[in-house]
């Protein structure tokens, strides 16, 4: 194992201590990470598939009381069809168009939600399986955006967090199978994958007993900054990548 590898373990350790606290939010600075320490999108996403299924396979059952189940089967409705649509052209997408597409989503993430009634429950999880199979395939983080879905009204933040890991965790074990029958393999890199795997396993406990102890408005504040910067690292790189400086 490299040095690289453990310091990617490491931050598989951190972000998943992040989404174990707050539900969301580590997925997307973890394949931030990736890209930004140069793997390519065939590497990149089904290594970060294998890690965040694991992740939020070990978040639903942390969570496993509060799971609301219903929302999977509209999710799923959604979800295999347009993972098995769009996996034959993950070979096909640019890295440096990646990056800033990720990069905007970031951005996007933290623009204030309108004060609007939200959308209806089984349409928004359709919605979401629909987003997780679609753009989901080539961004790899989805939960910034699909879990504005899951802030229902009506459900205490722990049935948040479990709903969505449960759902999310289908979203990466359906991109995992849909990697391999397009010639991308998680396992490519198992001294990589190994290593996160019991990382985000660890780093999720550590974050459920973080969940409820931390000051909200500092955290908010620490995870805007985090993104930001991940975000405009995206960006540099990106423009590099294309030749604009």
């Amino acid at each position: 194992m490299t040095t690289l590898d453990l310091a990617v373990a490491l931050v598989g350790f951190l972000t998943s201590a992040l989404s174990g606290a707050a539900g969301l939010g580590g997925g997307t600075i973890l394949i931030g990470v990736f890209y930004a320490l140069g793997m390519p999108p065939s590497e990149a996403v089904p290594l970060f598939a294998a890690v965040q299924f694991v992740s939020n396979s070990s978040r639903t059952v942390a969570y496993i009381r509060d799971v609301e189940w219903s929302a999977a089967g509209w999710f799923l409705l959604a979800g295999i069809p347009a993972t098995l649509l769009v996996a034959p052209f993950v070979g096909r997408v640019d890295t440096d168009t990646v990056k800033l597409v990720l990069a905007g989503l970031i951005l996007a993430s933290l623009v204030p939600q309108a004060s609007t009634r939200p959308t209806p429950a089984r349409p928004a999880f359709a919605l979401a399986g629909a987003l997780n199979g679609s753009l989901g395939l080539f961004v790899g983080a989805t939960g910034l955006f699909v879990g504005r879905l899951f802030f229902r009204p009506d459900w205490r933040k722990e049935t948040v967090i479990g709903t969505l890991a449960m759902t999310q965790m289908l979203g990466h074990g359906l991109r995992v199978l849909a990697y391999g029958l397009v010639g991308f393999s998680a396992l490519a890199a198992p001294q990589r994958l190994l290593p996160l795997c019991a990382a985000v396993i660890a780093g999720t406990l550590f974050g459920k007993r973080l969940n409820g102890r931390i000051s909200e408005r500092a955290f908010a504040r620490l995870f805007r900054v985090v993104l930001i910067t991940l975000s405009l690292k995206l960006i540099w790189d990106a423009m590099r990548g294309y030749g604009w400086i």
